[in-house]
């Protein structure tokens, strides 16, 4: 509990480490118990689970929750197993066929077809079920808003979820969108459909596929513009070779403190800031919103919008530098710090 971005970024802390499904309604009722009677009514700013769990210690907390649920928790929110099965029937399966992994077809297409494999390797993942794989259709191609899509390709894509997707899709906070269950052989067809309509982009997981909130452009609460920022450091890293072979890396855009874009939680964060009535950026290195989850610490003071894609690119180039054989960039920031990060990006500012 107590985990949230905006101005107060905090990781949650951990109150349960095992719940059985049955009692997973009075666990969380217990929770919101504790927030409901104790949480900061004086104050609407600090009106938040957040602030709660941080000004009372997480031990207090949980201790304050577990007595809390030792009086609900065999009472009538028990689920029961007759529920959770009335539950789970709306969210049956597709009908999956059975079907084999890697068809023929599919295994011939990618070694005759360099960008169709290129776009597999990057933008196609596992399926439990054989025979399907997970698509990502990646919506960051270089003079394009992050996520922006036209009505056209909305059209298309809802005609080619129905195609090859069991008509569903899914929009992920990458600012992409998902098909979960496409069949194996049919993924060739269905990359030459999203490149006919401009939506075959292969850098799902690298540097250029940013998150990116909508900024001075069309926010009125933003401290500065972020499209651009996000469109300047992805033409300064326009070479698809390089970008594989910087390899995973998350970049988060916000234009203000309330953290839209989730910079905190990006490998490299940038945030716009008011400088004396002009736009400049901070940079944040070392967040990250996976199982080791981490907030990013500032490297120093603020750059001007000009300056960002040289930035970006001296830190890119330290940790090309100090990784070791395949290790990721937040692995190396991990092992290192952030002090060799900071020496280059303003020595070379200097």
């Amino acid at each position: 509990m107590g985990g949230g971005l905006g101005r107060t970024p905090v990781i949650g802390k951990e109150i349960f480490d095992f719940v059985e499904k049955k009692h997973l309604l009075t666990a969380l009722e217990a929770i919101l118990r504790v927030y409901n009677r104790e949480g900061r009514r004086d104050n609407k700013y600090k009106a938040r689970i957040k602030i709660l769990v941080k000004e009372t210690g997480v031990e207090e907390f949980k201790n304050k929750v577990i007595e809390e649920w030792a009086l609900i928790k065999d009472s009538s929110l028990t689920l029961t197993d007759e529920e959770i099965d009335r539950c789970q029937k709306f969210f049956d399966a597709p009908d999956h066929q059975k079907l084999g992994n890697s068809p023929a077809q599919l295994t011939d297409k990618l070694q005759s077809n360099i960008l169709f494999a290129a776009w597999h390797s990057q933008n196609v993942k596992p399926h439990k079920v054989l025979g399907y794989s997970i698509v990502t259709v990646c919506f960051k191609e270089t003079g394009v808003a992050p996520g922006d899509v036209t009505d056209r390709q909305l059209e298309q894509i809802a005609d080619l979820s129905d195609q090859y997707s069991f008509g569903e899709i899914r929009i992920s906070h990458k600012q992409n969108i998902v098909m979960a269950d496409v069949r194996q052989d049919q993924l060739f067809e269905l990359w030459k459909a999203l490149e006919s309509g401009a939506m075959a982009s292969r850098n799902l997981g690298l540097l250029t596929d940013v998150i990116c909130c909508p900024g001075g452009d069309f926010c009125a609460l933003a401290n500065a513009k972020s499209i651009p920022i996000a469109e300047s450091i992805q033409r300064k890293f326009d070479d698809h070779e390089e970008l594989t072979n910087i390899g995973e890396m998350n970049l988060n855009i916000s234009g203000c403190m309330n953290a839209c874009g989730h910079h905190h939680v990006g490998n490299i964060g940038i945030l716009g800031v008011d400088k004396k009535g002009e736009e400049y950026y901070q940079v944040s290195l070392g967040g990250s919103s996976k199982n080791n989850a981490s907030l990013g610490k500032i490297i120093g003071p603020s750059f001007a919008q000009e300056e960002i894609p040289d930035v970006v690119e001296t830190i890119v180039g330290v940790y090309k530098e100090m990784r070791n054989d395949d290790e990721k960039f937040i692995d190396t920031y991990n092992r290192i710090g952030i002090d060799p990060f900071k020496e280059k990006v303003y020595a070379k500012a200097d």
